[in-house]
């Protein structure tokens, strides 16, 4: 089979003529899905309605701190593609999210029976979930887990750095908070997930004593208050730690050989740390060491291509930490142009999802093949 992704954005700010230009781009034939990702600026009750009025296919969505493109980062307005050539999407809501295990179940046996019916097809999960709800960790683990072999990528919503409220497309016209839209998607195309982070574990390990992982909270690293130990290692008091310090030495967790960041947000008054993870007591970290972020994100997609050689869309969820580095940096451009050639379509998030896992400071995508 043969297929091509049709991409479509628009910059308007005005929610019906941007779903007009978006729909004008994907066009309605033989489109069987539609992805998108959106800035919160729209009025979203206008946007839904426009979405449902003008696609009868299921639409997978949610509000962004950014979107990536033909033409790189996009700050503002709406971005995605269309799928068509025999793709076929299942949409599951999931809400509210403290609820989940019930829905789950069903889930699972959903795509279970699928799986069953019909074997010889590919798959992949896009989750994209609440970016404010706190409920990414326990929501992955157990998704992964239930629906069995079904690789799942995906990204927490955003809304631009805002942090007030970020939502999910229902599929029917709304956009809501406190859920999560959970897109199966199956295909007689090659696919691949991966992920890739541009940090190493560093020389210096640590040991989480005592923490909160509902809260996300560390308070004890090596028995010693969290925030002291941390800026020590660093060679800096607690007053020096700042959201740049905290960017470019993130803790590094690793399971077998492959690392896994977790983000350090702030440091509170009790010398207790805020993570944008949940990190149990026990697990040993190691602060990160950066690497070259266009390096490791060129190599990463040459290894892509070693599975999928053509990739004719990488769908990417991307976390908004490694945008601001690097805008930062003065990368923005040359790092839009990489996923531009690498044909991305994705959004900055406020955390990624890779199979059973919440992540941060990461790039998660699926590659699929022509």
């Amino acid at each position: 089979m043969n297929f091509q992704p049709k991409y479509a954005s628009s910059e308007s700010p005005d929610p019906v003529q941007a779903v007009a230009e978006f729909a004008s781009q994907i066009g309605h034939e033989g489109i069987d899905t539609v992805i998108f990702f959106c800035s919160p600026d729209y009025d979203l009750d206008i946007l839904g309605r426009e979405l449902k009025n003008t696609f009868s296919c299921p639409c997978v969505g949610c509000t962004s701190s950014g979107q990536i493109g033909p033409e790189g980062f996009q700050h503002s307005g709406l971005l995605g593609l269309g799928l068509g050539g025999g793709f076929r999407t299942r949409s599951f809501m999931i809400q509210p999210l403290l609820d989940y295990s019930a829905v789950v179940a069903d889930i699972a046996e959903e795509i279970r029976r699928d799986c069953e019916t019909r074997p010889q097809l590919q798959r992949f999960g896009l989750l994209l979930v609440d970016g404010l709800s706190m409920a990414e960790e326990r929501l992955v683990a157990n998704l992964y887990q239930q629906v069995g072999n079904v690789p799942i990528i995906g990204g927490s919503a955003g809304d631009d750095l805002r942090f007030e409220k970020t939502y999910v497309y229902d599929g029917n016209g709304q956009f809501i908070s406190d859920a999560a839209v959970f897109a199966v998607v199956e295909t007689s195309s090659p696919l691949t997930t991966f992920k890739v982070q541009h940090f190493e574990p560093g020389e210096v390990e640590l040991v989480i004593t005592e923490a909160d992982p509902e809260k996300r909270l560390i308070l004890e690293i090596n028995g010693e208050p969290a925030a002291q130990v941390y800026a020590e290692a660093l060679g800096l008091t607690v007053q020096e730690l700042t959201p740049t310090v905290f960017s470019r030495n993130p803790l590094v967790l690793s399971f077998g050989d492959e690392p896994y960041v977790r983000s350090i947000l702030k440091w509170n008054e009790d010398l207790s740390l805020t993570c944008y993870c949940a990190i149990e007591a026990g697990l040993i970290v190691a602060i990160g060491k950066a690497e070259d972020p266009v390096r490791t994100l060129e190599q990463a997609f040459a290894k892509v291509r070693e599975t999928i050689p053509h990739p004719v869309v990488i769908i990417g969820c991307d976390c908004i930490l490694r945008r601001l580095q690097f805008e930062q940096e003065g990368l923005e451009q040359q790092i839009g142009s990489v996923m531009a050639q690498n044909r991305v379509v994705g959004f900055s998030t406020y955390g990624e999802q890779y199979n059973g896992l919440h992540v941060n400071q990461t790039f998660t995508g699926v590659a699929i093949g022509g």
